[in-house]
């Protein structure tokens, strides 16, 4: 046996057995007579002790970092314990060492705190899953995944395997599309969720279905997005939108308890038009407060008072005028107000300004636009905010009032790191409800589904398709925790006639409804039962519960910002002999570029 016992469990109860362990060296000390070299495994670190004199000695001072070794040795009571380990109570006099495997020195350190940035790490990925933190994460991982299959096991649940290789969809991202090399000119898609298949499998009595699956969206990256990554993939037959989030707040609930031992409460329900109007996002933060103040009729009044020369007019003329209240930052700098300026008017965000209010001490409210407005109205402006002495209200306007809330609410959530308020170890959960069924898309000239075009309407808004369908409701849902959308679902559209209706107004001719979607079409008339689902991100919900920054780190191959795998070199050339047989030309395209 290469090992007898890991690197993590020997404590003060195993002295003076011999043991055997096997790992890597995490760093040597050497102490005159003694050399002391601390092995790390997969289960934790025990330190070793070399005695001067012996073979074992002689080798331990011409070992580097991350050799790999075996040892053999007696459990001993260390002199000088370590508290930060669960080992650290004993140490290995070690009287027999072998070299497994030398091992270069690599490129950064194997520590929680590396020295090795990000494109480093990620090219020697496999060194950096040696750290312990990063370790710990994909252990985090598999334990939720595990508790995610032992609840719905217990819920009546099956876990059904669905196909990787698909038809292309025209809605939602953009597909990854796989050349086939038996059928040229033809290609399959690496689905994006599983939605149709699933949906199949309640048309075929599988009333209760899951799947932790890999889905693929060829779309622009950021920290919790991935070209590829894995969903909590659900659907129940016999269901209306209740029964859905009474289930899956019973798993969010199971989850909690069993990984971070939180009692979570009953989560609240927040209207999709309430989440835009007092946060200025559908995944609200709601950790804190700071909910805006709707502030136009108030200055629009004051301007209507004023002769034509002496108005604001960019709040006479704006659309949208919000406020946010910070408690006890009257204090603010003219420097740090002037970064929060420079803030808002980022490319990313692109607010034009940046109007506060300070409450002082003697209760006058103080402005940077003073000189526009009396007190009384700036009063009645800190009476709307409910803003009291030492208090600083941002005010944000605009011409479009969707687009500045979610100005407001980029401001809002920096006030929030700011203050401290955003602790990554409290957790504020949940349900988002009663989306818009359509969203407007200037570049596509046309309405689109908000979520996808399976999900269907709310019963009672169900006339308006006919009369005013970008007013109609969707019987979708999402739940969001810490501002984080951590998964999401609808009642599905059962009946084929709706479903004719709902393609209709995407835009999509008869023809190319039944061409795209007429394998679900048809099955929907063999008898399809009312049925919804939900799908989570195992990721992101995953980086939650480990207080990650990014979901990188619960991965255990990412990709970069880029959508390169730098340790593979993917995505990468492939030899002209496969091109030639998928019949794809690319000298051909690269000559109609050039």
């Amino acid at each position: 046996m290469y090992r007898t016992v890991t690197c993590g469990e020997l404590r003060l109860a195993d002295v003076a057995k011999t043991v055997t362990l096997a790992g890597w060296v995490q760093r040597i000390r050497k102490m005159g007579g003694m050399t002391f070299i601390d092995l790390r495994d997969r289960y934790g670190i025990t330190q070793l002790a070399f005695n001067q004199g012996t073979e074992a000695f002689e080798q331990a001072n011409n070992l580097g970092r991350e050799y790999v070794l075996q040892v053999v040795g007696k459990v001993i009571e260390r002199q000088s314990k370590n508290p930060q380990l669960p080992t650290g109570e004993i140490e290995i006099e070690v009287n027999q060492l072998t070299i497994l495997n030398p091992a270069l020195t690599p490129p950064f350190t194997i520590e929680d705190e590396s020295d090795g940035g990000d494109d480093l790490r990620m090219k020697y990925r496999y060194l950096d899953l040696r750290r312990s933190c990063v370790r710990k994460n994909l252990e985090l991982r598999h334990k939720m995944a595990f508790e995610v299959r032992r609840y719905l096991d217990e819920q009546g649940f099956l876990e059904v395997e669905t196909p990787v290789l698909v038809n292309s969809t025209p809605e939602g991202a953009r597909d990854f599309v796989v050349p086939s090399r038996m059928n040229p000119g033809m290609f399959y898609a690496l689905p994006q969720s599983p939605q149709t298949l699933k949906q199949l499998l309640m048309v075929s009595g599988f009333d209760r279905y899951f799947q932790i699956v890999k889905c693929f969206r060829d779309e622009d990256l950021r920290a919790d997005r991935q070209p590829e990554f894995t969903q909590i993939d659900c659907e129940m037959s016999f269901v209306e939108q209740e029964d859905i989030l009474q289930m899956f707040e019973g798993m969010s609930r199971h989850l909690f308890k069993a990984i971070l031992n939180i009692d979570l409460p009953a989560l609240p329900r927040m209207t999709w038009a309430d989440a835009m109007k007092y946060y200025g996002s559908d995944k609200p933060d709601t950790r804190f407060g700071m909910t805006f103040v709707e502030l136009q009729d108030i200055f629009h009044a004051a301007e209507a008072q004023k002769a034509e020369e002496e108005r604001f007019s960019v709040f006479a003329n704006a659309a949208y005028i919000g406020g946010i209240c910070a408690k006890g930052c009257a204090t603010y700098t003219r420097k740090q107000l002037d970064a929060l300026t420079e803030f808002v008017r980022r490319p990313q965000i692109g607010a034009k300004g940046l109007v506060y209010a300070r409450v002082e001490e003697e209760g006058t409210v103080k402005s940077s636009v003073d000189k526009f407005y009396t007190q009384d109205v700036l009063q009645s402006i800190a009476k709307a905010m409910q803003a009291e002495k030492g208090d600083l209200i941002l005010i944000l306007s605009g011409d479009d009032a969707m687009r500045t809330r979610k100005q407001l609410s980029e401001l809002r959530l920096e006030m929030g790191r700011q203050l401290g308020l955003r602790d990554p170890k409290k957790f504020s959960c949940l349900w988002v409800i009663d989306f818009p069924m359509y969203e407007w898309s200037d570049e596509e000239n046309r309405l689109m589904a908000m979520h996808h075009p399976f999900t269907s309407p709310k019963p009672e808004d169900i006339p308006l398709l006919d009369t005013n369908p970008a007013a109609v409701r969707a019987n979708a849902y999402d739940m969001v925790i810490n501002g984080v959308e951590v998964g999401g679902g609808s009642i599905r559209i059962h009946d084929a006639k709706l479903q004719e209706k709902i393609f209709e107004i995407l835009g999509f001719t008869p023809e190319q409804a039944q061409a795209k979607f007429g394998f679900l079409m048809n099955a929907f008339k063999y008898g399809a039962p009312p049925h919804g689902g939900l799908a989570y991100g195992l990721d992101r919900f995953v980086s939650l519960f480990a207080g990650l920054d990014s979901i990188r780190d619960c991965i255990a191959f990412p990709k970069n910002n880029q959508g390169k795998d730098v340790m593979l070199g993917a995505p990468g050339p492939v030899d002209q002999i496969q091109l030639d047989e998928l019949q794809i030309d690319i000298r051909k395209q690269s000559q109609t570029q050039l």
